[in-house]
């Protein structure tokens, strides 16, 4: 199998200026025209969802042919598979149920809810998120796709690897040369693919400098002011987690810190800027690829972890939930609390492609404790702000995921 560094083919609008740099340029102006001349912001959104389809159509057959080829290449050795997806969801499960005690602890140390005036805000806007319920057995279902092409079509993460893994396990149980040739044509369509991401990486400064302008276009810089307290404990909280988890995550695996965050960071810009997963996906794959992560564990943990490792998000719906609870003026004694952790640790796995996935299972999770659904609306209106640290911080959870698993097996190549 031929291999590559697919990360460093992106091209970068200029030979003296790196693809960061352009990006970093691209969010400052994309400010200034929100702020300035938001008439203008508002018309740069096809620019932005030009960027976000571009991204979206790699997706499938990037993630498709990387996993069958990791899985069904190893021929009928499926222990490897079999442990590494063991060791994987004991790896969520620690971090994220971690992120679950910083978000609690933070919102219960800082309060940001108190003084918060809930009766001001409509119900309906919350009402909207909490029609699609989520139960365990909804989420397993919908694990399994009816037909690939529909959950291709539809960009279903989840269900694209659930086939692409059966499908993997079967090539790996055909003998002689039809395995052979179906794994040559995957290797070709892979290595295409990854060429299709530098292409597509080009037009990112563009993409990301539009959807920052069409964000303070529409809030304004206000939405920065508004329920400024719950942001800054959500941005707080976030860091500690990097501090206290992460980190000594890559200590106890021997990551290199400063390489990581070099290799990280290009993706880390894209899904903050964007608050889209999808968005940061083809390009964080290659970028830990490139760190020294083998393939075949890069395309299995990375589209895994987007609906199981949900570190910002998970660390979000503790504080968010809390928050409500604090701004309704409803005591909530520690064992309930932590029966909704409970509750949100299992209904939040899986459930990544949901538009607004963190909304729906905070407002299935209000409803379920009893608290109102005003509080949806009211966080509402900074949304966007603590979505794009959430987002980006899901990114660097399963960059992390990637290493430590390659670590755990024996195989990283730093």
């Amino acid at each position: 199998m031929t291999t590559s560094t697919p990360a460093a083919d992106a091209p970068a609008p200029s030979k003296g200026i790196s693809l960061t740099q352009w990006i970093m340029i691209s969010m400052v102006v994309g400010i200034a025209i929100g702020a300035f001349i938001p008439e203008v912001g508002i018309q740069l959104k096809p620019v932005s969802n030009i960027f976000l389809r571009m991204i979206k159509s790699l997706i499938v057959p990037l993630l498709f042919s990387t996993l069958v080829i990791g899985i069904a290449g190893h021929g009928d050795d499926m222990k490897k598979v079999g442990r590494l997806a063991l060791r994987s969801i004991i790896y969520f499960e620690v971090v994220t149920t971690l992120a679950l005690v910083v978000g609690l602890v933070a919102v219960n140390w800082i309060k940001p809810g108190e003084g918060i005036e809930l009766n001001t805000a409509s119900a309906e806007a919350g009402e909207q998120y909490a029609q699609t319920e989520i139960t365990l057995g909804g989420v397993l279902e919908h694990t399994v796709p009816q037909s690939f092409f529909e959950a291709a079509a539809k960009n279903e993460v989840l269900q694209v690897v659930f086939f692409a893994i059966l499908f993997a396990v079967a090539l790996a149980r055909v003998p002689g040369e039809p395995r052979q040739v179906m794994l040559r044509v995957l290797e070709s369509l892979s290595e295409v693919m990854f060429k299709f991401v530098g292409l597509v990486m080009a037009f990112a400064p563009f993409g990301i400098g539009a959807a920052i302008a069409v964000t303070v276009s529409q809030s304004g810089l206000g939405v920065l002011k508004n329920l400024g307290i719950l942001v800054l404990t959500l941005y707080g909280a976030l860091a500690v987690f990097v501090l206290l988890v992460l980190v000594p995550v890559m200590l106890i695996f021997k990551i290199p810190i400063k390489k990581f965050w070099q290799t990280v960071k290009d993706p880390a810009l894209i899904a903050f800027s964007t608050a889209s997963s999808e968005a940061a996906l083809p390009q964080a794959m290659t970028a830990m690829e490139k760190f020294g992560v083998p393939r075949r564990i890069v395309s299995f943990v990375m589209p895994t972890g987007y609906s199981f490792n949900l570190d910002g998000s998970t660390l979000y719906l503790a504080l968010a939930s809390v928050f409500v609870a604090q701004a309704a003026g409803i005591d909530m004694p520690l064992s309930q609390q932590l029966l909704m952790m409970l509750t949100l640790m299992l209904t939040s796995k899986g459930v990544a492609a949901v538009p607004r996935a963190s909304l729906v299972i905070l407002s299935g999770a209000l409803a379920s404790f009893g608290l109102p659904l005003q509080g949806v609306a009211v966080i509402l209106g900074v949304d966007a702000v603590m979505d794009m640290a959430r987002t980006s911080i899901n990114l660097v959870g399963n960059c992390l995921a990637t290493a430590a698993m390659a670590r755990w097996e024996g195989e990283l190549n730093v």
